[in-house]
Formats: C-alpha cells, structure tokens, sequence
C-alpha cells in the first residue's frame, strides 16, 4: 500500500470527524435568531385570526339564539318570548321541554359565555293576559369578555332577526352587519 494515500486518507477521516461533530455557537445562535423573529411575526398574526374567530363565533351565536327565540314563541304563545338563556336551553335527559326549560338550545350557550364572549337576552313589551306574563319582544347581546383581546365588536338582535354591531364592543349596536 502507497503510504502517502494511507496518510492522506487517514487526514481526510480526523478532517471530517473533526467538523461533523455538530453546530457550533454561532450557527445555533443564528438559528435561534431566525426563530424568534418568525415568533415576533406570527404571534399578533394569531391572535388577530383568534379575535376574528371569535367575532365570526358571536355573530352566529346571536343569530342562533334568535332563532331559538323564534320557536320558543311557536312552542309556547301565551309567553312569547324567553327572556334567560337559560328558559331557551335544559338538559333533554331532564324530562319533556317546559316553558322554563324548553330545551331548544346547547348547553354552550345557555351558560352565557362561548368563545370570549358574554350572551345575555332581556326581555321587553310585557302584557299580561288571564294573570300570565306574555313579552312580546326581546333582545340579545354579545360582548367581548374582554374588549381587544376577545373580540373588538359587541352584538344585538332583537325579534327583527337583524344583527346589529358596536365597533367599540359594548352594547350600543347601531351599525347592521354588512354595511
């Protein structure tokens, strides 16, 4: 064997074993740069789709507790409307559906809170009629539990159907969805 090949073959091995050992500090502190500046960027990018998930969450939510309104006034006339979350919803293994608990909506909304929201209904234009209290209309909130951060607008309806909006996320809805 040609000693001068052997002993470049063996400074090749010790060249390559000496530099595939691994990263060294600078490139893991690149590395480590890299990361934190995708981090930087991504971060306000998911909480603004998480702030809009939950907008787009409010939305229909309103517009499905509206429409339990709706049935529960077919359901039970001489009431009209519900006025509590909780008369719209009930646990379906309780027995038949009262006017108290008419069991038309799910239980994530008849707690009031879901996705970063707080749902109430009230209720209004009170009659009575052979001593039973009949409403004839209602409305419906949605606020942000936390204004900026789980959401920006606030949401009401009322027996019209139409969702209205508070750009500043209360409950003063003067603006229509869609304009």
């Amino acid at each position: 064997m040609n000693p001068k090949f052997s002993l470049l073959h063996r400074e090749n091995d010790q060249h390559r074993a000496h530099h595939s050992n691994g990263f060294t500090l600078m490139e893991l502190l690149i590395v480590m740069a890299i990361i934190a500046i995708l981090m930087l960027i991504a971060i306000p990018t998911v909480q603004s789709l998480k702030k809009k998930a939950n907008d787009l969450s409010a939305q229909n939510s309103v517009q499905v507790i509206s429409k339990a309104e709706l049935q529960y006034s077919d359901m039970y006339p001489s009431n009209g409307f519900a006025c509590t979350l909780t008369a719209l919803g009930g646990d379906p293994n309780s027995g038949a559906p009262s006017a108290a608990s008419a069991q038309i909506l799910q239980s994530d909304l008849v707690s009031g809170y879901k996705s970063g929201f707080i749902f109430t209904v009230t209720c209004k234009d009170k009659v009575t009629v052979n001593g039973v209290d009949r409403f004839n209309s209602y409305a419906i909130t949605g606020v942000p539990q936390t204004v900026g951060k789980t959401g920006d607008r606030g949401f009401c309806s009322d027996q019209s159907g139409i969702i209205k909006f508070d750009p500043a996320g209360g409950t003063n809805c003067t603006q229509t969805l869609g304009q």
